[in-house]
């Protein structure tokens, strides 16, 4: 028992406990081999395995370096401190390797960083830890006593787990003369003890005989164990029974369903009556085999009790008796061969794997290592491996049973953000069985994705007049990255606005794209705003890119109409429909804001002046009568049409006058009335400017006079007879005290702003209209006003000029004057 056992170890432990055989690795095979005896206590020494694969300690200590055993019990741990290997747990040669004569143990060094695996044997030696046993330490047999000496008959086995020396080495027999020990060798090499007959037995004599047969062990010191052996002496039985055949010998697929009948063994006894009648029975063995199979006693059928496992065991013997009425029997031997049924399906473990792996790494990439076996043996045992289809992986065989899972190609974070790769594992069998892993594996981000703007340009419209700080639009930029990477933030690009930085004018929210204008605009000084916005990631290095934004002012109704000029005429000869002046006025707004309309607000004679609703033009709207006042003051309102309307009004005062005495006294009557407005300096001005113009006029219509009788009288000198002009009809004369002259009529401007004071009239020898259709006139009229002709040519385009043309009058009797008066609201 435990004082035998501990003597065993005490004595073996000098010689082999405590100095480990450490077996040379090789390096052909990439092995470790070490030896250690069995029963070591745990935590013993096996071997420096970190100085014999030249592993770093630190990685031991941090855990980059695991041991992986085979099965379910693992046998042996790595030091992680010293990087030795140790015993995990008791180990018992006996019971790991009970049918094996040499007991490996095999496990794996696993390197995580390296993806590195290195495989250890570990030989488990033998010590003589058992004593040989028997099953059935007494036994009985039954002899006849007309048995005749020499006769042989077979005794229990004993056992011993032990292998070489320390197993079972030999037998003795000790306790009775009638009776010796023979020892047979077996097919197997091992010990078959038979009790021979050496003499004669005399039932009368001794009924009973006592033997003792002791088996021995070769270990040091040497262990036996004993069985007891009473033989009863019966009375005569001449035959014994006897089997068909001395062995049978089958072959059995493991997947034989449980209760089959395997073999029936068949005995024959020659004897009658109750010596002749056979039953039969199994001999009790140590190993399973009574555990799983069944011998009917009246029959000899051998039925399955349990499911065979070839994997298991995969042969197994039995030893049948058939004893007969009188105690007599024979025995014969059941050799059961188990065949391998594929019945296994391969089995992956990961050994190692990663779970996360970034999208730049290089194809080759090793991201997991798999271990595959299969426990059928031959074609059923053979495994293939396979990934399924559409992944960027592939498996590469590695040495042994393993394989390395490796990126086929770069991975995509954007295009598959995580991946589900199965490993499948398919064994060479008919049907063919397979099993499957998943591998998990996250892709992570590298900023390879620039930000995309939602729109190729961005546009919008931003009425003038704006709030600052009011928001204009939002551009929106995604980044298909992830993370950091994928956060966009927005700025505006450099530029500039009527001569000041981009940036004082609007703004972008870094976070939100959110454009908002930091000042109020204006439709008249800007229209349109044009900028780029740039989108960056958080990328290191930071991608980016830009969008063009166009900023349409729109215009609001936030300027009033402003009358440039209106030129009032108003001869008390006119006739209904003859203009008088037109007013003329600008709005600095746009569209509808610029739409002008003129209406007549106010008048001292409403009947005698109308005034165009779109051209502004102020007419007679009859004849002038004389009961008329001489001054005519006039209100014109001008409306745009915005929403509210704004309106401007302008007021202007027509003399009715006949001659320079009649406009000169009307004017100094007026200036005498209101010789404290402000207008009265203006008034002045305008009757000096008349009568300038009034003799400018009569002296250019004297010049072309005396130019055309100048030219008369020489071509009536050049024409005998001839007294008349050549080409010019009489109608185109008019006389004037005796003279004839020339008609012609003109057009003038006159431009007037809010402050009267900077009104100016012009009269353009360029709008002169000759009403000679014949012959133009030799020369221009002189520019009026000390206003020379190219003056008007250079007047601002955005002030248009205002033509009028009048019928023709005398020229003596046309004499005018106006005053206006400008206000706007």
């Amino acid at each position: 028992g435990a004082a035998s056992r501990g003597r065993a170890l005490e004595g073996s432990g000098r010689a082999l406990l405590w100095c480990v055989l450490v077996a040379a690795w090789e390096a052909a095979w990439g092995q470790l081999r070490y030896s250690v005896p069995e029963e070591m206590p745990k935590g013993s020494f096996v071997g420096d395995v970190a100085k014999d694969l030249g592993l770093e300690l630190p990685a031991l200590r941090d855990g980059g370096v695991r041991v992986v055993s085979e099965g379910r019990t693992q046998y042996f741990a790595l030091h992680g401190k010293t990087g030795h290997l140790v015993t995990a747990e008791r180990i018992d040669r006996e019971q790991l390797c009970r049918l094996v004569e040499k007991c490996v143990l095999r496990c794996e060094v696993i390197v995580e960083g390296e993806m590195q695996v290195y495989e250890i044997e570990v030989e488990i030696t033998d010590i003589n830890d058992n004593a040989p046993s028997f099953q059935e330490t007494d036994t009985e047999l039954r002899m006849s006593e007309t048995t005749a000496p020499g006769s042989r008959f077979p005794l229990a086995r004993a056992h011993d787990p032990d292998s070489g020396r320390n197993s079972l080495q030999s037998y003795e027999l000790s306790g009775d003369e009638h009776f010796s020990l023979a020892v047979q060798a077996g097919p197997g090499g091992d010990q078959r003890p038979e009790l021979v007959l050496a003499k004669a037995l005399d039932r009368e004599e001794a009924a009973f005989h006592e033997l003792v047969l002791r088996a021995s062990d070769g270990g040091e010191p040497a262990r036996t164990g004993t069985a007891r052996i009473r033989v009863a002496v019966l009375d005569a039985n001449d035959n014994a029974p006897v089997f068909s055949q001395a062995e049978y010998t089958l072959r059995v697929p493991e997947d034989v369903p449980v209760g089959s009948t395997l073999v029936t063994v068949t005995a024959t006894d020659a004897d009658e009556g109750i010596y002749g009648r056979v039953k039969y029975s199994l001999r009790k063995t140590k190993d399973l085999a009574s555990e799983i199979f069944q011998l009917d006693a009246e029959t000899g059928a051998i039925t399955l009790v349990r499911n065979l496992d070839f994997e298991e065991v995969s042969s197994h013997e039995l030893e049948v008796q058939a004893h007969d009425g009188g105690e007599l029997f024979d025995t014969a031997k059941v050799a059961i061969t188990v065949t391998d049924v594929n019945d296994n399906a391969p089995e992956i473990s990961v050994r190692s794997s990663l779970s996360a792996i970034s999208e730049d790494a290089p194809p080759g990439t090793v991201v997991a290592l798999l271990h595959v076996q299969d426990r059928d043996s031959g074609a059923n045992g053979e495994v293939r491996c396979s990934l399924d289809g559409g992944v960027p992986f592939r498996l590469r065989s590695s040495q042994g049973s393993y394989y390395r899972v490796v990126t086929a190609r770069e991975l995509d974070r954007e295009e598959v953000a995580e991946y589900n790769v199965t490993v499948r594992a398919a064994d060479g069998g008919s049907p063919a069985l397979w099993s499957s892993a998943v591998l998990a594996l996250r892709v992570l981000d590298v900023n390879d994705n620039a930000p995309v703007f939602a729109e190729a340009r961005y546009s919008a419209r931003l009425p003038e007049n704006n709030a600052a700080g009011a928001l204009v639009l939002t551009v929106r930029a995604a980044d298909a990255d992830w993370g950091q990477n994928a956060r966009v933030r927005y700025r505006l690009s450099e530029g500039r606005v009527r001569g000041a930085p981009l940036s004082s004018y609007v703004s972008v929210q870094a976070e939100t794209g959110a454009l908002y204008a930091l000042r109020s605009f204006d439709y008249e000084e800007v229209r349109e705003v044009g900028l780029w916005v740039r989108a960056e990631d958080g990328g290191a290095p930071a991608l980016s890119s830009n969008v063009s934004v166009r900023l349409v002012i729109v215009d609001e109704n936030d300027n009033a109409p402003q009358v440039l000029y209106p030129p009032p005429l108003a001869p008390r000869s006119a006739e209904p429909g003859a203009l008088v002046a037109k007013v003329v006025a600008v709005d600095a707004d746009a569209g509808q804001n610029a739409w002008l309309s003129y209406e007549l607000a106010k008048a001292t004679e409403p009947g005698l002046f109308r005034v165009g609703l779109h051209s502004g033009e102020v007419r007679t709207a009859r004849f002038p009568l004389a009961r008329d006042a001489a001054r005519q003051s006039l209100v014109v309102v001008v409306k745009d049409h915005g929403r509210p309307a704004l309106s401007a009004t302008a007021t202007l005062t027509v003399v009715l006058a006949e001659s320079v005495a009649e406009l000169l006294s009307e004017l100094g009557s007026a200036a005498a009335a209101a010789p404290g407005e402000p207008a009265g300096s203006l008034t002045r001005w305008l009757v000096v400017a008349v009568a300038a113009v009034s003799c400018l006029f009569l002296a250019f219509l004297l010049l072309l006079l005396a130019l055309r009788l100048r030219r008369w009288r020489r071509s009536q000198l050049l024409a005998a007879g001839s007294g008349a002009l050549r080409g010019v009809p009489a109608s185109h004369f008019v006389g004037i005290d005796g003279v004839r002259a020339f008609l012609h009529s003109y057009s003038h401007e006159v431009s007037l702003t809010a402050d009267s004071r900077k009104s100016q009239l012009r009269l353009s020898g360029g709008s002169c209209c000759d009403t000679l259709p014949a012959r133009p006139p030799p020369d221009e009229p002189a520019p009026l006003l000390g206003e020379d002709p190219a003056g008007a040519r250079r007047a601002d385009p955005a002030a248009p000029p205002v033509s009028s043309s009048h019928q023709p009058f005398p020229a003596a009797k046309v004499l005018f004057f106006y005053s206006v008066l400008l206000t706007s609201q």
